[in-house]
């Protein structure tokens, strides 16, 4: 059965850091692109950063030089290190994994109809 559990998240005042955690079970970790998206309600899911298997990371603009996504494949694990957060960052967080036929995963998609398996979400509020 696959798994995405996620952690982390919870309240801090704006300015502060706060990190999450995303560990996979239950399929070739190792092979599938990762990323992490966020979501307000009434509004689309927002890709915020992707990291493919050989360590490539990409971000939208919105978090550029405020988070860093990272993996270690040796714990089945994804993280996203999110600093200087401010109100704009209140949302519910996801982290997601995509596979390309099998093969192992190169690139980035901020399409999140590309992902396969998603974690449970956790929120993240930012008080100003």
């Amino acid at each position: 059965q696959v798994l995405l559990a996620q952690s982390g998240g919870g309240s801090v005042q704006a300015g502060g850091s706060l990190r999450l955690s995303c560990y996979g079970n239950g399929f070739s970790y190792f092979g599938y692109c990762m990323a992490w998206f966020r979501q307000t309600p009434g509004k689309e899911r927002e890709g915020l950063a992707t990291v493919d298997t050989v360590g490539s990371t990409n971000y939208a603009d919105s978090v550029k030089d405020r988070f860093t996504v990272s993996r270690d494949n040796a714990k089945n694990t994804l993280y996203l290190e999110m600093n200087n957060l401010q109100p704009e960052d209140t949302a519910m967080y996801y982290c997601a994994a995509r596979s390309v036929r099998g093969d192992l995963c190169y690139g980035h998609s901020w399409w999140s109809v590309e992902y396969n398996f998603w974690g449970q979400g956790t929120q993240v509020t930012v008080s100003s």
